[in-house]
Formats: C-alpha cells, structure tokens, sequence
C-alpha cells in the first residue's frame, strides 16, 4: 500500500516538472522571437516592442506598419489610414496597401479615389474614360455624356413692323423657346433660341398714339416744313432787285425824307384841330 503512494507520487511530480519545463520552453521561444517585448503597452497595443512598436493589437483595432525613416513599427487604430483598407481575422485585425493607382479604397479590386491622373471608373483607376463616357476633371470620374435639350417653342408673336402692329401689310413674327439642359464637354450643342419669319396682315390704320417714333418724327419735320414755307414772302411774279448799293442808299434817304414830311403834315392837323 504504501509503495503505491510513494510511486503514484513520483508520476505526480515528475508530470507538473514535464509541465514547468514545457512553460519554460515556450516562455524561451517568446522572447527569442520578441527579444524587447514590453509589459506596459499604450496606443492601443495588446503586446509591443521598443524599438518595433506595436506587436499586436487590442480587439476590434486595426494593425498597420508605418514607415519612419529607414525602419517600420505597428501601430494600432481604430480605422485605417488613407491609402490603406480593413480586413478582420480571427487573431488579427489587418490594414493593407491599396492598388498604387488609388489614393483611396474598399477592398484591393474596389478603388473609391484615384491618384492624380487617373479616372475613377466602376472601382478601377483608368488613363482614360471608355467610349460613350467622358472624363469629368473636377471630379476625377468617367461619367456618362450629356446633351443640350430645349423647351418647346412659344407661340408666334403678333406681327409687326419698325416696332408697330399697324400702318403696314407685310412685318415680321418671332417665337422663342429656353434651354432647359446645358450640354457637358463632349454633348451636342443647343440649338437657336429663337426664330423669325415673315408674315401678311391687312392693312389699318394707326390710332391717335400708334403712330411710334419714326411716325411722330415725320409729322413733326412736315408741320416745320409747312411753317418754314408760310414764312417766305410770295415773290412769284416779280423780278429780282438788281439794285447798286448806291442806288439803295438813295432810295433810303429819299423814303426817310417822306416820313419827315409825313409826320410835319400830321403834327400841322393835330394844331389846327385844337384851335
């Protein structure tokens, strides 16, 4: 009885020193491959190192290497960097690279942003846009192409003449329309916004105040015409003077002789009207 405790207690032993050893060992194995693992971890790190940083991360962050220098350490984030996309492991939480076109990314076959000088196209970065599609430069896109629409014509406008609707038998009519879609780059272009056209009426005459400008203007050159006629003596009949200034002189000396006697003649009846 007791030689069956004693060996039952030898196995007992000699399993927890194959246990210690095997401790031992894999503690051995840690620090070979962490050789600065440090204990008190920050930003987010499950393990880390002095001089590589981040070894492993927190649960539900993302591990990503960022270069300083002529060396890369971990760092752990709660969501990766521009550049990088997200993958969930069981034991690891990974950011990768994306394709070196994209700028930004859902997955390494999915681009959201390209680099400058490409254009974005169903997740793939492209020289240039394909046939049927145009390259938007503000957006960095290939989008689809658009053409110039217009609304429909307006009615015909009433027919006119100089700006007048009466006085006259043939004018002209004009209709409009808007645009309502202005083309892109490489769209069609719009078509005129209005057109013009020819038309017939019968003739009326214009009321007092239809007359426009031009009508006005008329009358008041004919009603000066016929003032400046009224003005000018009716010579018609009677030849032109062919007097010498000499001759005008006397004549103007002999007519302010008569007006002198004249008036003595008139001066001599008032006189002997009073008495």
């Amino acid at each position: 009885m007791h030689l069956r405790l004693i060996s039952c207690f030898f196995i007992i032993l000699n399993f927890l020193e194959y246990i210690g050893s095997q401790n031992a060992s894999r503690g051995r194995r840690q620090r070979r491959m962490h050789p600065n693992v440090s204990q008190g971890c920050q930003g987010g790190c499950a393990t880390c190192s002095d001089y590589n940083g981040c070894l492993s991360c927190k649960p539900k962050l993302f591990f990503v290497l960022e270069r300083i220098g002529m060396k890369q350490i971990g760092v752990c984030l709660s969501s990766c960097p521009s550049g990088y996309y997200g993958t969930r492991y069981p034991d690891i939480n990974k950011c990768t690279k994306c394709k070196a076109d994209c700028d930004t990314c859902f997955n390494k076959n999915f681009c959201t942003k390209c680099k400058s000088g490409f254009y974005l196209h169903l997740g793939k970065c492209l020289d240039n846009c394909p046939e049927g599609l145009e390259a938007n430069n503000h957006t960095m896109e290939c989008v689809s192409i658009v053409h110039c629409e217009a609304s429909e014509w307006s009615p015909w406008s009433p027919c006119t003449k100089k700006g007048k609707t009466c006085g006259f038998k043939r004018g002209t009519e004009t209709r409009v329309r808007e645009i309502i879609q202005h083309p892109s780059a490489k769209g069609n272009l719009c078509p005129p916004t209005s057109e013009t056209r020819k038309c017939t009426v019968q003739r009326k005459k214009c009321q007092k105040g239809e007359r426009g400008k031009k009508g006005r203007e008329r009358k008041r050159k004919k009603l000066n015409k016929e003032e400046s006629k009224d003005a000018i003596p009716d010579n018609k009949g009677l030849e032109p003077s062919r007097e010498t200034p000499k001759q005008r002189e006397n004549k103007d000396k002999q007519q302010q002789k008569k007006r002198k006697v004249q008036d003595k003649q008139q001066k001599s009846v008032s006189v002997s009207t009073v008495h």
